[in-house]
């Protein structure tokens, strides 16, 4: 997803603005560029290319008044925009902020304008001149011409910029994050928001708009939430936040609960490797406050605020998520259906509406994004409520749209996740669903020793991952000796079937080759045509004590790949010694019950993941083509 950047302020604008974008290189993209008031002027630059390649330009052709003045006048306002490129390819032209014709109006846009084909035509037809490919140019030129029409009004010019803001909103269809700023209106920045997130931080005596706090957490830890359909006027004092309509809007201020360290490095070569080390603590603070233990029973009711009658007259369970929240969502059905009693289904939130889905007041919707403005997701959950249903978000980012748009939240606590692949926001994910089915389980007078004891295995995981973690080096040797394949398969049954498919995204998006996972009782119904001499195979092994009838199973697929040639890989538990004939090399984690295996299994993945594509020399922080929040359907 695109980063924007707005202050407003006595610092040099140009100076916090590029800050604020180094923040949000993390989400991907490929253009990034900047604007800010001079005088009584609109200078810019923006480049095709990483930000350095802005950073190259502008020192070699500074903007004027790129130093703040004092005065709040000549830098002290300023945008920026990194782009991720939909319409139109990453040149100079198309990247952002765009301007009106006269380049008194510059503005910068997240998201689809899926009406600008129109919009555009009657722009041309008018006279103007559009230069770029993209749907975003659009909204610099009509927000100009609504502002021109207030002229004269008893307005000043914030109020005036944010009147015409109001009036283009109304015009666009499709998701959208605009911030603008304007020459007349020199101490004001002004941004709009429909389903693409959008930001205010409050400073002293400074302001910023941003798509994500990380750009401005530096300056100020106090946010505040726009809903949707809103405008916010921002000066260096205040915030005026209003309806698309016009009409007053309230805005919650909250305090950001990380602080700036929390997204560096700290030592590590990598964001991912980072966050792959921090997950036991992630962990541990998704469960902070909800479990004993020792006793294995949960405080989650209060925290919830759902009504128990709700739960326990519930029908089924629906869940809603994208991508490896998706995965983690598969390992929520097992454990609703075997400690809830309920019938629980997976659904790509990108399927979800468009395929007549039966919801309706006895249906428990579960939503689960890390970012919480996932677009996909969030149309999702506005059709299982337009349906009667009781949605429950399960998200990491406070504050966000998805979370604020459901009955319930659950959230994980994992802190800020720069790198693109997602780890940490994974593994709490897993343990946010697994709360939850305990949860229901005890409303609804599930098997309570049963509970009880997954309970207290649940609260050892920190202690679990961080064991697993201790024990990595043959898997990062194991990888860098792996790097010159092309192709790896992964295979798992039950909770194992979950992790196989999160370890072959994790290989697909950092390492860039063909990788699969496959339910483990497929493999004769196709999947084995792929298997050759040498192929590496990696197969998740459930643990013999907990269901020996599958652990047999997946044994004989593994004999199935060996006698064809394949370079086994095997993860199984401590102690289970009758996969060692059969695997060219052995990955033990620790001994867990069978719904929770999946917390330690994921981790040498991640690991085996990280390591490979380091090795073929990819930058595993930001992969190619993929971008960190996606926020357009």
């Amino acid at each position: 997803m695109c980063g924007i950047v707005g202050y407003v302020g006595a610092q040099s604008a140009l100076d916090v603005v590029l800050a604020g974008l180094r923040r949000l290189e993390y989400r991907g993209y490929d253009s990034a560029g900047v604007a800010v008031l001079a005088g009584d002027q609109v200078a810019c630059v923006k480049k095709a290319g990483k930000l350095s390649q802005l950073e190259k330009a502008l020192v070699d052709d500074p903007l004027p008044g790129s130093d703040a003045t004092g005065d709040g006048h000549g830098g002290a306002t300023g945008i920026g925009h990194t782009r991720w490129a939909t319409h139109g390819g990453p040149t100079d032209t198309n990247a952002h902020p765009h301007l009106d014709a006269s380049g008194r109006c510059a503005v910068v846009h997240n998201g689809i304008i899926e009406n600008f084909a129109a919009l555009r035509d009657e722009l041309v037809a008018r006279g103007t001149a559009v230069r770029s490919q993209t749907d975003s140019e659009i909204a610099a030129h009509l927000l100009a011409e609504e502002y021109a029409a207030l002229e004269g009004s008893a307005q000043p010019g914030g109020a005036r910029l944010a009147g015409a803001m109001r009036a283009v909103c109304r015009r666009l269809e499709g998701a959208f994050t605009l911030v603008a700023l304007h020459a007349d209106a020199p101490d004001v920045i002004v941004g709009a928001r429909r389903n693409s997130p959008l930001v205010v931080g409050c400073g002293e005596g400074e302001a910023f708009l941003a798509s994500d706090v990380s750009a401005f957490i530096d300056h100020t830890r106090t946010a505040m939430e726009l809903g949707q359909d809103q405008v916010v006027e921002v000066h260096p004092d205040r915030a005026v936040v209003t309806g698309f309509d016009g009409a007053p809007a309230d805005a919650r201020t909250y305090r950001v609960d990380w602080d700036a360290s929390a997204a560096e490095k700290d030592g590590h070569d990598s964001f991912m490797l980072k966050e792959i080390a921090e997950q036991p603590k992630a962990v541990a603070d998704t469960l902070l406050g909800r479990l004993d233990p020792a006793l294995g029973t949960l405080t989650l009711g209060p925290e919830l605020g759902l009504d128990p009658a709700v739960l326990r007259d519930a029908e089924k369970v629906v869940v809603i998520a994208c991508g490896t929240a998706h995965h983690a969502g598969l390992v929520a059905r097992l454990a609703v259906e075997r400690w809830a009693k309920l019938p629980c289904e997976v659904e790509l939130a990108s399927e979800f509406r468009y395929r007549d889905p039966i919801v309706g007041p006895r249906t428990l919707v579960v939503a689960v994004s890390q970012s919480g403005e996932t677009a996909d997701t969030l149309m999702a959950v506005r059709h299982a409520r337009e349906q009667g249903a009781t949605v429950l978000a399960v998200c990491n980012t406070n504050g966000s749209t998805i979370p604020r748009e459901s009955d319930a939240v659950l959230y994980t606590h994992a802190g800020p996740e720069v790198a693109v692949a997602s780890t940490k926001a994974f593994l709490t994910q897993l343990v946010a669903c697994l709360l939850l089915a305990l949860h229901l389980g005890e409303v609804r007078g599930g098997p309570g020793d049963e509970l009880r004891a997954a309970a207290r295995a649940l609260g050892r995981a920190p202690e679990d991952v961080a064991s697993v973690l201790a024990t990595m080096e043959p898997v990062r040797e194991l990888a860098r000796g792996l790097a010159h394949q092309e192709t790896v398969l992964f295979l798992g049954r039950h909770a194992g079937y979950p992790v196989a498919l999160e370890g072959a995204l994790k290989l697909k998006e950092l390492a860039y080759f063909h990788a699969e996972g496959f339910a483990a009782g497929e493999l004769k119904h196709g999947p084995i045509a792929l298997v050759e001499p040498g192929l590496p195979v990696i197969v998740v092994v459930p643990s013999p004590a907990a269901s020996g009838v599958l652990h047999g199973k997946i044994v004989s697929n593994i004999q199935e790949i060996r006698a064809r040639g394949a370079h086994t890989i095997v993860l199984a538990e401590e102690g289970d010694e009758a996969v060692v004939p059969y695997a060219d090399h052995l990955i033990r984690v620790p001994a867990v019950p069978p719904l929770l295996q999946p917390l330690v299994a994921a981790v040498p993945l991640q690991v085996f993941a990280c390591e490979l594509a380091t090795a073929r020399g990819n930058d595993v922080d930001q992969p190619r083509n993929l971008a960190k929040s996606v926020t357009v359907e």
